[in-house]
């Protein structure tokens, strides 16, 4: 066996960045399954989807539904699950915001700009963690788009209405101030006038205007929209959610949180990203001068003390190449590479093995 050093020239380290598109329809969210794919828990405070029916084995989780928001918001001390709501909005908020200088939660932000006003907080926000099975290591940047049914009243299956979430732009202008790493900020668009031509809850981008509508943790996998995407951003506000009469305030405010996730599921008619998956590798170059490896160690390359290969004297020395190892200082063996065929090496010719190792 014959060794030989590698030194930091013959050694790179990559990254990759594989992609996947992940379309998840409206059908499947709202009643495929009649709601066999919803499991719900008795702590109440999230819904799970599934793919299929959560009892089957091949069920696949797709995402959580949850609503939070804090104290002093529209949902009071004598609402339905205050409690609950106002520590999943903190949780939420803690993990994804962080704190101010004094020590206090950050509140979710439209625009991201943590400093400029108490105007533009998000304080009624529904909450969509996705999937680590469908988000992989992160959601890819300006890929989301989420498809939201506003028609005023309820009716399951047959709405007219839709308003378009995305987060355009957000190659560019995401931001980083997040301890969960980077985020970008959902904007909802729609055609007729869906949306409140009066609103300052706007943003310009390429000249077209866009309505704040939440945030997107790429990293993390998590969308928080605004509740005001079916009120105060509408020109013609919800006034029924869930077919009983409720409009998104009192829908927030006075039903649990597994009934606000029915009444989004039963408007969400898609959601769509695509999914990021970091390839990191090391590459190996192993340089194989022409003076270098023509002969083996393998006992069987010699036959009454002569080289097999050689048929006459004169004849140069041949090996054949089929197995590159990766050893550390102490000779023990990390990886090995086998080649899809023998290389013939002779002090005629070169080679440069490239040995990839991928994780």
């Amino acid at each position: 066996m014959t060794f030989k050093p590698l030194n930091e020239n013959d050694r790179v380290n990559t990254r990759t960045l594989l992609h996947e598109a992940i379309p998840l329809t409206g059908t499947i969210v709202s009643g495929t399954y009649g709601d066999l794919n919803i499991k719900t828990y008795s702590h109440g405070m999230f819904q799970s989807v599934y793919d299929y029916p959560y009892v089957s084995s091949s069920a696949n989780h797709i995402f959580d539904i949850t609503f939070g928001a804090p104290a002093g918001a529209l949902v009071g001390t004598s609402d339905t699950q205050y409690t609950k709501k106002r520590n999943i909005y903190n949780q939420m908020a803690q993990v994804l915001m962080g704190y101010d200088a004094t020590g206090s939660i950050q509140k979710f932000d439209e625009d991201g700009n943590l400093f400029d006003s108490t105007t533009d907080k998000m304080n009624e926000v529904i909450i969509l963690p996705f999937s680590r099975l469908l988000v992989k290591d992160e959601i890819k940047k300006e890929t989301f788009s989420m498809d939201l049914a506003v028609n005023p009243l309820h009716s399951y299956g047959s709405y007219t209405s839709f308003i378009n979430i995305s987060d355009v732009g957000a190659s560019t202008e995401y931001r980083v101030n997040s301890p969960a790493g980077d985020y970008g900020i959902l904007y909802a668009t729609g055609s007729g006038g869906l949306l409140d031509g009066s609103s300052t809850h706007t943003a310009s981008i390429n000249g077209s205007t866009y309505w704040y509508a939440g945030l997107l943790f790429y990293q993390a996998g998590i969308a928080v929209l605004t509740g005001s995407v079916f009120g105060t951003q509408l020109a013609s506000a919800v006034t029924d959610m869930n077919g009983s009469g409720d409009d998104i305030d009192a829908l927030l405010s006075g039903s649990t949180i597994e009934q606000i996730g029915d009444a989004f599921r039963n408007r969400l008619k898609n959601v769509q990203f695509n999914n990021t998956t970091e390839l990191n590798s090391t590459v190996y170059f192993c340089r194989i001068n022409h003076n270098e490896f023509n002969y083996t160690s393998n006992p069987t390359y010699l036959e009454e003390s002569r080289i097999r290969v050689k048929t006459q004297a004169t004849d140069e020395p041949v090996a054949y190449i089929t197995t590159v190892g990766l050893y550390n200082d102490n000779n023990e063996l990390l990886a090995t590479a086998k080649l899809s065929e023998p290389l013939k090496k002779s002090s005629s010719n070169e080679f440069t093995i490239r040995a990839r190792l991928d994780y």
